[in-house]
């Protein structure tokens, strides 16, 4: 008898949650890489190359402001943290939302361990000083949680794979 494929809202909404978090992490991976082999100052300039033609025909737009300063403040940055950190979080969300993707048993505990390091770091930083995107990040997070839990406690109620 073969066996049936998993349906329902959470189910739905733990494979969409999981593939933007592997996604994510592949771009995170990506960039890291491209700050690693072209520095801090290049992709500067790359990036206020589009910005600043269109920051000129709308200088009132706050979203482009925000790129501006967060380009010409990647300039005057080594950088060494921002590739370390983004290819380590990089790696591990796409591994291991790579793993989850193929209902990998073993990877669940990791992955509870790992997000949870991830909300309570944000948690931290918000504690400090409030954003609202960290806090949209950290939702997002709690909910991938929340989610990947409720996966697991689905996998282990089905007889196990040999």
């Amino acid at each position: 008898m073969a066996a049936q494929r998993p349906s329902g809202l959470f189910h739905l909404g733990y494979m969409v949650t999981v593939a933007i978090k592997g996604i994510d992490g592949a771009i995170e991976t990506v960039l890291g890489l491209l700050i690693a082999v072209a520095g801090t100052q290049r992709l500067a300039d790359l990036i206020l190359s589009f910005i600043v033609p269109e920051l000129e025909l709308h200088p009132a737009n706050r979203m482009l402001q925000v790129a501006d300063h967060g380009a010409t403040s990647l300039s005057h940055n080594t950088g060494h943290f921002a590739v370390a950190y983004l290819l380590i979080h990089g790696l591990l969300k796409a591994g291991i939302a790579y793993n989850l993707l193929l209902e990998r048993r073993w990877i669940f505990i990791p992955a509870f361990v790992v997000l949870t390091g991830f909300i309570a770091f944000m948690g931290a930083r918000l504690a400090e000083h409030w954003s609202i995107w960290l806090f949209a990040l950290a939702l997002f997070d709690v909910i991938t949680l929340a989610l990947v839990v409720t996966e697991y406690i689905r996998l282990k109620a089905l007889p196990s794979r040999a």
